[in-house]
């Protein structure tokens, strides 16, 4: 064979091995750039972090969640043999607690009530040896309220492997007494940063992240880990604060409302902060702002809509009319530059022959918040928590549509990968002996 027909094998052998080679990386790849745009993101996390990505990716818990009346409520189970229960998301509270057997009193719920002493993995929790029970007592800004005894239990709920993902050892709220409560739910899960919350309860394995996606009718779904991170077209960021007078809830800071056209600044008002002035809820319906700067915004779509108005006996601002088209696009302008375009179904509500303004202008107790981002307001965005890069991300998202998450199966990946492996080394092989 002459040195010029050998080069020519050698040089197509090499572009045999290269193609195959890209075909073996392209195999074992994850199924999409979204574990590449998280270890990017995620410059600060621990190498063993990045080395369990794979393994979240396998294995990310999640939720069916779906409204009902005022709140959106998650799927989970408790308990052995596991107990379905549905529990209103709520990223403003700590306590996972579920109403529980002997009922002293208790509001009507949709699920059976839990009945711990037909739980092999119920034990209730120690604090002291002058106090061996455990007690809680919550009151909630409404007003309504949560009285019971601390356990531990297993929590499971889904995962994308296919497999339950399962809690052991989860400290729960077990109520005897709770009231006030609007709503068929058997209780809250707390989603706050606080300790005994459930995506803190999941540990560092989660890292601190969970997402969620609110359709205004239909079922949605809430992520924890490796799933929950949003990125993305049409992804705006936004950091998150804590307050140390009231720690474990998630703010944000609003710089301004834009009502049309018109800019309403919080700057040169009391409401200015640059560390966090407006929680973010999902357990609240409405959007809270203070009165003073609430009046402002008010105001500005007043000048928008020349309807008959009227206000109703709990503060909701009305327009009597029909036509929705009339009313002004209301843009929330988050610092940091995250800007959330709201349809008019997140800031407005037909009521009859009335159209309502869902901003209202104080809290709904003296004890609650002054500012409030609520969960209609965040209704069809794919809303993500991530305590790692203390960050709230917004993306508008048709939240009543979901799509299979679950990633490539790994097995067959690997196979494909091997016999990638095993062809180019014929390959490699078949063209030495030609030579």
């Amino acid at each position: 064979m002459s040195f010029a027909t050998r080069m020519m094998s050698i040089i197509l052998s090499l572009q045999i091995i290269t193609a195959f080679l890209f075909i073996t990386a392209t195999a074992s790849s994850p199924p999409s750039g979204f574990t590449m745009d998280l270890i990017h993101r995620r410059t600060n996390s621990s190498s063993s972090r990045r080395s369990n990505v794979d393994d979240q990716l396998r294995s990310s818990p999640y939720a069916d969640i779906f409204f009902e009346t005022s709140e959106y409520l998650m799927k989970l189970k408790i308990g052995t043999p596991p107990v379905e229960i549905d529990a209103e998301i709520d990223t403003g509270s700590e306590i996972i607690w579920t109403q529980c057997l002997p009922c002293l009193n208790c509001y009507n719920q949709r699920n059976i009530i839990f009945d711990p002493s037909k739980s092999s993995t119920y034990k209730a929790r120690t604090c002291n040896t002058r106090n061996p029970s455990c007690n809680y007592d919550l009151v909630y800004g409404d007003q309504s309220y949560t009285i019971g005894s601390l356990a531990t239990e297993t929590v499971t709920i889904q995962s994308t492997s296919g497999h339950s993902y399962v809690m052991p050892k989860t400290v729960i709220g077990c109520s005897h007494n709770s009231s006030g409560f609007i709503t068929t739910a058997s209780g809250i899960v707390g989603l706050s940063w606080m300790s005994l919350s459930l995506i803190s309860q999941m540990g560092k394995d989660m890292l601190g992240a969970f997402s969620y996606c609110f359709s205004p009718e239909g079922t949605s779904k809430i992520s924890f880990g490796s799933n929950a991170i949003v990125s993305g077209d049409g992804t705006v960021s936004t950091p998150m604060f804590t307050k140390t007078e009231k720690p474990g809830f998630y703010y944000l800071n609003l710089d301004a409302v834009s009502v049309g056209e018109t800019r309403v600044e919080t700057l040169g008002t009391p409401f200015h902060a640059v560390d966090g002035n407006m929680m973010i809820d999902s357990g609240t319906t409405f959007t809270y702002l203070p009165a003073s700067y609430c009046s402002l915004v008010r105001e500005s779509v007043e000048k928008v809509v020349t309807a008959e108005q009227f206000t109703l006996s709990d503060g909701t601002h009305c327009y009597k009319t029909k036509t929705m088209d009339i009313f002004p696009v209301i843009t929330m302008h988050f610092s940091a530059g995250a800007d959330l375009v709201l349809d008019k179904n997140n800031t407005y509500m037909a009521d009859g022959e009335a159209i309502c303004l869902m901003i209202m202008c104080s809290p709904m107790t003296p004890v609650a918040e002054a500012a409030l981002f609520g969960n209609r307001a965040q209704n069809n965005f794919l809303v993500g928590y991530d305590r790692s890069s203390l960050q709230v991300s917004f993306k508008p998202t048709d939240c009543g549509v979901t799509e299979d998450k679950k990633p490539r199966d790994s097995t067959s990946a690997a196979s494909f990968s091997q016999f990638n492996i095993k062809f180019v080394l014929f390959i490699v092989v078949l063209s030495l002996i030609r030579l």
